[in-house]
């Protein structure tokens, strides 16, 4: 087996490279077998057939064409829970923030600049920038994945009443939740009920301005909004005539655009939430390391469109693994190709995710690229791999 070559774009820890040894060759090349990506736009990039992997080193894919993907049988993998703590901070950082007016007497104090007496003025102006303690109030958490459950339980441990709704939760974050977290079925009880709310769901067609103006008209008065998600979760004109109202008290956003800037009552952070070392190397080694799982073994772990599949290292002659659509007699249709050349299934592992699906099949047999082109000939089949 040759190396397999990886195209390396925005920059990667180095930390997460150096786990790259033998069986990879980082170049910066047309086709490569492997892409390792941060935040760069990928949906004009003309993918190559050699293609496999894409590993995105962070939580959001909205910068990767999932569908395109798929259809090129292109396993894409992120880092969800890789930069949680600093996303979490951030968010602690902004609820802070929505309270206190710490931005706009910061920015009134610089005005005071070559003035005479300044601690008599500081004295005087103070009370201009009064704002409200976290502690006791009630704060809403929209998503319970990953970062959502470190901001809940940083929200309790602040004294805080924490309410939580999540659209998408799934069994293993539902298991996890903090007991003391009051978990509400309909979103509606958060906006009614909440002193602040703050927003970790990804930005898909479904959650596109998920807080809509409903959401906002029923809103407790005075409420804070926290968006260290993405972009497009928020009804822009609907926020807009709430802020104007006083409805909504103040909106951070670490998402900022050409709306944002016209909001009052708004303070744009310039997208901060992963933007620590700690965030950037985490995430970069847990896409490594599943780019590896997948390229050396085709164990997928933490992919955004096909399945998680694991049948660890393979002890058989061969591992074929089968990317495909999530449709009837699949398998009956490989089987039967594999019992047709004489081959025995000594393993098989299948999996399913929406729309697409994963066969890992060991065997005690070699193969040859006949074998390969009559299991792509299958309906519904993207990509065959033999892995040894």
């Amino acid at each position: 087996m040759g190396k397999y070559t990886v195209k390396i774009i925005n920059n990667i820890s180095k930390k997460a490279l150096n786990l790259l040894a033998d069986n990879f060759l980082i170049e910066d090349e047309s086709e490569p077998v492997g892409i390792l990506v941060r935040s760069a736009e990928m949906h004009d990039y003309e993918f190559s057939p050699n293609t496999l992997y894409i590993g995105r080193a962070g939580a959001g894919v909205n910068n990767i064409p999932i569908d395109k993907c798929s259809e090129n049988g292109i396993v894409v993998c992120n880092a969800p829970g890789g930069n949680a703590n600093a996303v979490k901070e951030l968010a602690l950082t902004a609820l802070l923030l929505a309270s206190r007016k710490v931005v706009e007497g910061i920015e009134w104090t610089k005005t005071l600049k070559g003035k005479e007496d300044i601690p008599k003025l500081v004295e005087a102006g103070k009370k201009e920038f009064v704002g409200p303690e976290l502690y006791g109030k009630k704060l809403g958490v929209i998503g319970l994945g990953a970062t959502g459950q470190l901001v809940a339980e940083t929200g309790i441990n602040m004294g805080m009443k924490v309410y939580g709704h999540d659209p998408f939760i799934s069994l293993k974050n539902a298991l996890h939740l903090n007991s003391k977290v009051n978990y509400v079925t309909e979103v509606r009880d958060i906006f009614t009920n909440c002193d602040y709310v703050t927003i970790h769901i990804p930005k898909t067609e479904e959650t596109e301005n998920f807080v809509n103006r409903e959401l906002l008209s029923i809103a407790k008065d005075g409420i804070r909004i926290i968006n260290i998600a993405r972009g497009g979760l928020v009804e822009i004109e609907a926020l807009r005539e709430s802020l104007e109202s006083g409805k909504v008290a103040k909106y951070v956003v670490d998402f900022p655009d050409n709306d944002s800037f016209e909001l009052p009552n708004t303070i744009n952070i310039p997208h901060l939430g992963a933007s620590t070392p700690e965030s950037e190397e985490n995430s970069a080694i847990m896409v490594v390391n599943e780019m590896i799982e997948y390229l050396l073994f085709g164990n997928i772990k933490n992919s955004v469109n096909f399945p998680d599949c694991d049948m660890g290292v393979c002890n058989s002659v061969n591992r074929i693994t089968v990317n495909h659509k999530n449709i009837p007699n699949m398998i009956g249709q490989i089987s039967a190709i594999l019992a047709n050349e004489g081959i025995n299934i000594a393993n098989l592992l299948n999996r399913h995710k929406g729309n697409w699906a994963y066969t890992m099949i060991d065997i005690d047999s070699e193969v040859n690229e006949d074998l390969r082109e009559k299991l792509k000939a299958i309906d519904g089949v993207v990509r065959v791999r033999f892995i040894k």
